[in-house]
Protein backbone atom coordinates (compact mmCIF):
# COMPACT_ATOMS: atom_id res chain seq x y z
CA UNK A 1 0.00 0.00 0.00
CA UNK A 2 1.38 3.07 -1.11
CA UNK A 3 0.23 5.05 2.29
CA UNK A 4 2.79 2.62 3.62
CA UNK A 5 6.99 2.59 4.12
CA UNK A 6 7.31 -0.36 2.38
CA UNK A 7 10.29 -2.62 3.57
CA UNK A 8 12.80 -4.82 0.67
CA UNK A 9 12.52 -7.90 2.62
CA UNK A 10 8.96 -7.76 2.06
CA UNK A 11 8.05 -6.77 -1.53
CA UNK A 12 9.29 -10.04 -2.96
CA UNK A 13 7.30 -12.91 -3.06
CA UNK A 14 9.30 -15.48 -1.99
CA UNK A 15 10.03 -13.32 1.13
CA UNK A 16 6.36 -13.14 1.42
CA UNK A 17 6.14 -16.83 1.87
CA UNK A 18 9.29 -17.24 4.08
CA UNK A 19 8.14 -14.38 6.70
CA UNK A 20 4.51 -15.43 7.30
CA UNK A 21 5.37 -19.00 7.91
CA UNK A 22 8.10 -17.25 10.60
CA UNK A 23 5.61 -14.92 12.01
CA UNK A 24 2.95 -17.96 12.68
CA UNK A 25 5.74 -19.53 14.34
CA UNK A 26 6.72 -16.56 16.26
CA UNK A 27 3.56 -14.75 17.31
CA UNK A 28 2.38 -17.07 19.78
CA UNK A 29 5.28 -16.88 22.18
CA UNK A 30 5.31 -12.87 21.81
CA UNK A 31 1.65 -13.00 23.03
CA UNK A 32 1.71 -15.25 26.00
CA UNK A 33 4.78 -13.71 26.97
CA UNK A 34 2.95 -10.04 26.79
CA UNK A 35 0.39 -11.27 28.53
CA UNK A 36 2.29 -12.82 31.48
CA UNK A 37 4.41 -10.01 32.30
CA UNK A 38 1.46 -7.42 31.80
CA UNK A 39 -1.12 -9.85 34.10
CA UNK A 40 2.07 -10.17 36.90
CA UNK A 41 3.80 -6.59 36.98
CA UNK A 42 -0.06 -5.23 37.20
CA UNK A 43 -0.30 -5.47 41.02
CA UNK A 44 3.58 -4.08 40.87
CA UNK A 45 2.72 -1.29 39.39
CA UNK A 46 -0.71 -0.93 41.13
CA UNK A 47 1.82 -0.99 44.20
CA UNK A 48 4.41 1.72 43.06
CA UNK A 49 1.38 4.42 42.04
CA UNK A 50 -0.46 4.16 45.46
CA UNK A 51 3.50 5.01 46.61
CA UNK A 52 4.04 7.53 44.29
CA UNK A 53 0.03 9.32 44.63
CA UNK A 54 -0.10 8.56 41.09
CA UNK A 55 -3.77 7.94 41.88
CA UNK A 56 -7.49 9.71 39.82
CA UNK A 57 -9.33 10.79 42.44
CA UNK A 58 -13.30 10.46 42.61
CA UNK A 59 -15.00 13.64 40.15
CA UNK A 60 -18.50 12.96 40.37
CA UNK A 61 -20.26 13.05 38.42
CA UNK A 62 -17.61 13.13 35.23
CA UNK A 63 -16.20 9.96 36.95
CA UNK A 64 -17.96 7.13 38.45
CA UNK A 65 -14.94 5.69 40.91
CA UNK A 66 -15.69 6.39 43.95
CA UNK A 67 -12.21 5.88 45.52
CA UNK A 68 -8.51 6.49 44.42
CA UNK A 69 -7.42 4.34 41.19
CA UNK A 70 -4.03 3.81 41.03
CA UNK A 71 -2.78 4.82 37.32
CA UNK A 72 0.65 3.10 36.32
CA UNK A 73 -0.81 -0.13 34.68
CA UNK A 74 0.69 1.58 31.58
CA UNK A 75 4.10 0.54 32.98
CA UNK A 76 2.93 -3.25 33.06
CA UNK A 77 1.89 -2.68 29.52
CA UNK A 78 4.91 -0.99 27.99
CA UNK A 79 7.57 -3.46 29.83
CA UNK A 80 5.46 -6.61 28.31
CA UNK A 81 5.54 -5.36 25.07
CA UNK A 82 9.27 -4.74 25.61
CA UNK A 83 9.96 -8.19 27.19
CA UNK A 84 7.69 -10.11 24.81
CA UNK A 85 9.71 -8.09 21.65
CA UNK A 86 13.04 -8.47 22.09
CA UNK A 87 13.08 -11.95 23.36
CA UNK A 88 11.26 -13.15 20.26
CA UNK A 89 12.19 -10.65 17.26
CA UNK A 90 14.28 -11.42 14.66
CA UNK A 91 17.78 -9.66 15.00
CA UNK A 92 17.05 -7.72 11.57
CA UNK A 93 14.40 -5.77 12.81
CA UNK A 94 15.98 -5.45 16.83
CA UNK A 95 17.18 -1.68 15.51
CA UNK A 96 13.45 -0.70 13.96
CA UNK A 97 12.29 -2.10 17.06
CA UNK A 98 14.58 0.31 19.35
CA UNK A 99 13.69 3.50 17.85
CA UNK A 100 9.68 2.13 17.97
CA UNK A 101 9.53 1.26 21.41
CA UNK A 102 12.24 4.24 22.61
CA UNK A 103 9.35 6.30 20.88
CA UNK A 104 6.98 4.66 23.22
CA UNK A 105 9.03 4.75 26.23
CA UNK A 106 9.48 8.43 25.75
CA UNK A 107 5.35 8.90 25.39
CA UNK A 108 5.02 6.75 28.31
CA UNK A 109 7.20 8.65 30.60
CA UNK A 110 5.85 12.38 29.36
CA UNK A 111 2.22 10.22 30.35
CA UNK A 112 3.31 9.16 33.70
CA UNK A 113 4.20 12.75 34.54
CA UNK A 114 1.12 13.93 33.21
CA UNK A 115 -0.72 12.04 35.01
CA UNK A 116 1.33 13.49 38.40
CA UNK A 117 1.61 16.47 37.67
CA UNK A 118 -0.92 17.48 35.08
CA UNK A 119 1.57 18.45 32.51
CA UNK A 120 0.42 21.33 30.25
CA UNK A 121 -1.29 20.77 26.49
CA UNK A 122 1.58 22.02 24.48
CA UNK A 123 4.37 19.72 26.67
CA UNK A 124 2.33 16.49 25.85
CA UNK A 125 1.95 17.85 22.13
CA UNK A 126 5.30 18.24 21.79
CA UNK A 127 6.49 14.70 23.02
CA UNK A 128 3.77 13.24 20.48
CA UNK A 129 5.46 15.79 18.16
CA UNK A 130 9.12 14.08 18.50
CA UNK A 131 7.81 10.43 18.61
CA UNK A 132 6.23 10.78 15.62
CA UNK A 133 9.36 12.18 13.81
CA UNK A 134 11.15 9.44 15.64
CA UNK A 135 9.56 7.36 12.94
CA UNK A 136 10.17 9.40 10.14
CA UNK A 137 13.93 9.76 10.63
CA UNK A 138 14.03 5.93 10.80
CA UNK A 139 11.84 6.00 7.57
CA UNK A 140 8.50 4.75 8.83
CA UNK A 141 5.96 7.20 7.39
CA UNK A 142 2.61 7.49 5.52
CA UNK A 143 3.89 7.81 1.83
CA UNK A 144 0.37 8.82 0.01
CA UNK A 145 1.38 11.69 -2.02
CA UNK A 146 5.05 11.00 -2.53
CA UNK A 147 6.41 14.26 -1.37
CA UNK A 148 7.92 15.06 1.83
CA UNK A 149 6.23 18.28 2.31
CA UNK A 150 2.83 16.65 2.57
CA UNK A 151 3.65 13.03 3.53
CA UNK A 152 5.63 14.27 6.66
CA UNK A 153 3.41 16.44 8.47
CA UNK A 154 0.64 13.81 7.52
CA UNK A 155 2.69 11.07 9.45
CA UNK A 156 2.39 13.91 12.82
CA UNK A 157 -0.76 14.37 12.33
CA UNK A 158 -1.90 10.88 12.18
CA UNK A 159 0.33 10.23 15.32
CA UNK A 160 -0.79 12.96 17.49
CA UNK A 161 -4.26 12.38 16.64
CA UNK A 162 -4.21 8.06 17.43
CA UNK A 163 -2.28 9.15 20.72
CA UNK A 164 -5.00 11.53 21.54
CA UNK A 165 -7.61 9.10 20.41
CA UNK A 166 -6.44 6.31 22.46
CA UNK A 167 -6.09 9.11 25.55
CA UNK A 168 -10.10 9.82 25.04
CA UNK A 169 -11.50 6.66 25.08
CA UNK A 170 -9.94 5.51 28.35
CA UNK A 171 -13.05 6.78 30.17
CA UNK A 172 -14.43 3.76 31.35
CA UNK A 173 -13.24 0.42 33.06
CA UNK A 174 -11.46 -1.52 30.34
CA UNK A 175 -12.71 0.45 27.16
CA UNK A 176 -9.07 1.46 26.24
CA UNK A 177 -7.35 -1.83 27.23
CA UNK A 178 -10.27 -3.99 25.62
CA UNK A 179 -10.18 -1.51 22.18
CA UNK A 180 -6.47 -2.23 21.94
CA UNK A 181 -6.78 -5.96 22.01
CA UNK A 182 -9.05 -6.04 19.44
CA UNK A 183 -7.56 -3.74 17.04
CA UNK A 184 -4.20 -5.56 17.46
CA UNK A 185 -6.23 -8.85 17.15
CA UNK A 186 -6.93 -7.27 13.29
CA UNK A 187 -3.71 -5.92 12.68
CA UNK A 188 -2.25 -9.42 13.52
CA UNK A 189 -4.65 -11.63 11.51
CA UNK A 190 -4.90 -8.70 8.47
CA UNK A 191 -0.70 -8.85 8.85
CA UNK A 192 -0.73 -12.65 9.09
CA UNK A 193 -2.42 -12.66 5.64
CA UNK A 194 -0.06 -10.38 4.17
CA UNK A 195 3.33 -12.02 5.47
CA UNK A 196 4.19 -9.34 7.76
CA UNK A 197 6.47 -10.30 10.44
CA UNK A 198 7.32 -7.57 12.58
CA UNK A 199 3.81 -5.67 12.14
CA UNK A 200 2.65 -9.44 13.29
CA UNK A 201 4.64 -9.45 15.82
CA UNK A 202 4.09 -5.64 17.50
CA UNK A 203 0.47 -6.56 16.80
CA UNK A 204 0.91 -9.91 19.05
CA UNK A 205 2.67 -8.12 21.95
CA UNK A 206 0.34 -5.26 21.87
CA UNK A 207 -2.73 -7.97 22.24
CA UNK A 208 -0.86 -10.16 24.52
CA UNK A 209 0.11 -7.12 27.04
CA UNK A 210 -3.39 -5.36 27.13
CA UNK A 211 -5.17 -8.51 27.56
CA UNK A 212 -2.96 -9.04 30.49
CA UNK A 213 -4.19 -5.32 32.13
CA UNK A 214 -7.55 -5.87 31.00
CA UNK A 215 -7.83 -9.08 33.80
CA UNK A 216 -7.46 -5.87 36.33
CA UNK A 217 -8.76 -2.83 34.37
CA UNK A 218 -12.37 -4.48 33.51
CA UNK A 219 -15.40 -3.21 35.20
CA UNK A 220 -15.50 -2.71 38.25
CA UNK A 221 -11.71 -2.05 38.02
CA UNK A 222 -8.96 -1.98 40.27
CA UNK A 223 -6.48 -0.02 38.34
CA UNK A 224 -6.32 2.20 35.61
CA UNK A 225 -3.85 2.82 32.85
CA UNK A 226 -3.28 6.65 32.57
CA UNK A 227 -1.99 8.85 30.07
CA UNK A 228 0.98 6.43 30.70
CA UNK A 229 -0.67 3.43 28.79
CA UNK A 230 -3.16 5.25 26.61
CA UNK A 231 -0.57 7.15 25.09
CA UNK A 232 1.67 4.20 24.44
CA UNK A 233 -1.30 2.26 22.75
CA UNK A 234 -2.08 4.97 20.71
CA UNK A 235 1.38 5.62 19.54
CA UNK A 236 1.99 1.81 18.61
CA UNK A 237 -1.50 1.93 16.68
CA UNK A 238 -0.43 4.73 14.51
CA UNK A 239 2.65 3.09 14.11
CA UNK A 240 0.90 -0.46 13.19
CA UNK A 241 -1.16 1.29 10.53
CA UNK A 242 1.76 3.25 8.93
CA UNK A 243 3.41 -0.41 8.62
CA UNK A 244 1.21 -2.33 7.17
CA UNK A 245 2.28 -3.10 3.35
CA UNK A 246 -0.29 -4.34 0.58
CA UNK A 247 1.03 -6.83 -2.49
CA UNK A 248 -1.79 -6.52 -4.36
CA UNK A 249 -4.94 -4.00 -3.40
CA UNK A 250 -4.50 -0.60 -5.00
CA UNK A 251 -4.42 2.94 -3.10
CA UNK A 252 -7.97 3.42 -3.59
CA UNK A 253 -8.64 0.17 -0.94
CA UNK A 254 -6.11 0.12 1.32
CA UNK A 255 -6.32 3.62 2.86
CA UNK A 256 -9.52 2.49 4.37
CA UNK A 257 -7.83 -1.07 6.23
CA UNK A 258 -6.43 1.24 9.04
CA UNK A 259 -9.33 3.25 9.36
CA UNK A 260 -11.38 0.41 10.03
CA UNK A 261 -9.11 -1.63 12.09
CA UNK A 262 -9.40 1.47 14.26
CA UNK A 263 -12.57 2.47 13.57
CA UNK A 264 -13.65 3.74 17.80
CA UNK A 265 -10.90 5.32 18.43
CA UNK A 266 -10.86 7.61 15.10
CA UNK A 267 -14.91 7.65 15.58
CA UNK A 268 -14.86 8.82 18.76
CA UNK A 269 -12.41 11.69 19.10
CA UNK A 270 -14.23 12.52 16.08
CA UNK A 271 -17.71 12.77 17.98
CA UNK A 272 -16.22 14.49 20.78
CA UNK A 273 -14.15 17.43 19.33
CA UNK A 274 -17.17 18.48 17.08
CA UNK A 275 -19.43 18.11 20.06
CA UNK A 276 -17.48 19.98 22.12
CA UNK A 277 -16.54 23.10 19.45
CA UNK A 278 -20.51 22.91 18.42
CA UNK A 279 -21.43 23.76 22.03
CA UNK A 280 -18.70 26.18 22.17
CA UNK A 281 -15.89 24.51 24.24
CA UNK A 282 -12.48 23.58 24.71
CA UNK A 283 -12.01 20.06 22.65
CA UNK A 284 -9.80 19.15 25.90
CA UNK A 285 -12.12 20.09 28.22
CA UNK A 286 -13.52 17.04 30.05
CA UNK A 287 -17.51 15.98 29.53
CA UNK A 288 -19.25 12.86 29.77
CA UNK A 289 -20.05 13.51 25.47
CA UNK A 290 -18.34 10.27 24.67
CA UNK A 291 -19.67 7.66 22.57
CA UNK A 292 -20.05 5.43 25.84
CA UNK A 293 -21.54 7.94 27.87
CA UNK A 294 -24.13 8.61 24.89
CA UNK A 295 -24.96 4.24 25.08
CA UNK A 296 -25.27 4.75 29.13
CA UNK A 297 -27.36 7.64 29.00
CA UNK A 298 -29.22 5.07 26.59
CA UNK A 299 -29.89 2.91 29.58
CA UNK A 300 -27.06 0.78 29.18
CA UNK A 301 -24.96 0.00 32.41
CA UNK A 302 -21.03 0.77 31.94
CA UNK A 303 -19.95 -2.95 31.61
CA UNK A 304 -22.89 -3.55 28.63
CA UNK A 305 -22.12 0.08 27.57
CA UNK A 306 -18.52 -1.59 26.54
CA UNK A 307 -19.26 -4.78 25.97
CA UNK A 308 -21.34 -3.03 23.29
CA UNK A 309 -18.42 -0.89 21.94
CA UNK A 310 -16.15 -4.07 22.03
CA UNK A 311 -18.07 -5.87 19.53
CA UNK A 312 -18.45 -2.75 17.22
CA UNK A 313 -14.50 -2.47 17.16
CA UNK A 314 -14.35 -6.37 16.48
CA UNK A 315 -16.82 -6.10 13.29
CA UNK A 316 -14.82 -2.83 11.97
CA UNK A 317 -11.62 -5.37 12.41
CA UNK A 318 -13.24 -8.26 10.63
CA UNK A 319 -14.03 -5.81 7.99
CA UNK A 320 -11.10 -4.47 7.39
CA UNK A 321 -9.49 -7.88 7.07
CA UNK A 322 -12.16 -8.75 4.42
CA UNK A 323 -11.01 -5.37 2.56
CA UNK A 324 -7.51 -6.04 3.04
CA UNK A 325 -7.83 -9.39 0.87
CA UNK A 326 -11.38 -9.22 -0.93
CA UNK A 327 -10.96 -8.74 -4.84
CA UNK A 328 -10.93 -4.80 -5.23
CA UNK A 329 -13.98 -3.60 -6.47
CA UNK A 330 -15.76 -5.98 -3.27
CA UNK A 331 -13.09 -4.73 -1.24
CA UNK A 332 -13.78 -1.21 -2.24
CA UNK A 333 -17.65 -1.93 -1.84
CA UNK A 334 -17.19 -3.24 1.66
CA UNK A 335 -15.18 -0.18 2.78
CA UNK A 336 -17.35 2.40 1.71
CA UNK A 337 -20.02 0.57 3.29
CA UNK A 338 -17.70 0.61 6.58
CA UNK A 339 -17.35 4.07 6.27
CA UNK A 340 -21.04 4.25 5.69
CA UNK A 341 -22.16 2.78 8.99
CA UNK A 342 -19.29 5.02 10.81
CA UNK A 343 -21.60 7.86 9.30
CA UNK A 344 -24.80 6.77 10.63
CA UNK A 345 -23.70 5.71 13.80
CA UNK A 346 -22.28 9.41 14.14
CA UNK A 347 -26.16 10.56 13.44
CA UNK A 348 -27.45 7.87 16.12
CA UNK A 349 -24.85 9.79 18.60
CA UNK A 350 -25.82 13.54 17.59
CA UNK A 351 -29.22 12.45 18.45
CA UNK A 352 -29.01 10.78 21.32
CA UNK A 353 -26.42 14.09 22.51
CA UNK A 354 -29.41 16.32 21.40
CA UNK A 355 -32.52 14.45 22.50
CA UNK A 356 -31.17 12.64 25.77
CA UNK A 357 -28.15 13.61 27.11
CA UNK A 358 -28.91 17.72 26.84
CA UNK A 359 -26.32 20.25 27.20
CA UNK A 360 -22.30 20.27 28.12
CA UNK A 361 -23.05 19.39 31.54
CA UNK A 362 -24.15 16.13 30.99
Amino acid sequence: MLLLCPRPYENAASSVTVEGMETTAQFIPVLIVGFAAALGLTPLSRQIAMRLGVVDKPNLPRKTHKDHKPMMGGLAIYVGLCLSLLLFSPPRHIAELLVIMGGAGLLALVGLLDDRYNLSILSRFGAMILAALLLVAVGIQIRLFGTPWIDVPLTVVWVVALCNAFNFLDNMDGLTAGLSAISAASFLLIALSQGQILVSLMAAAILGSALGFLTYNFNPASTFMGDMGALTLGYLMATLAIKLNFQTQPLSVTWMVPILALALPIFDINLVVWTRLAERRSPFEGGRDHTSHRLVALGFNPRRAVLILYLACALFGGLALLVANAPAPLAFALGLMGLGLMGLAAWGMVWIRQTIQKGPAA
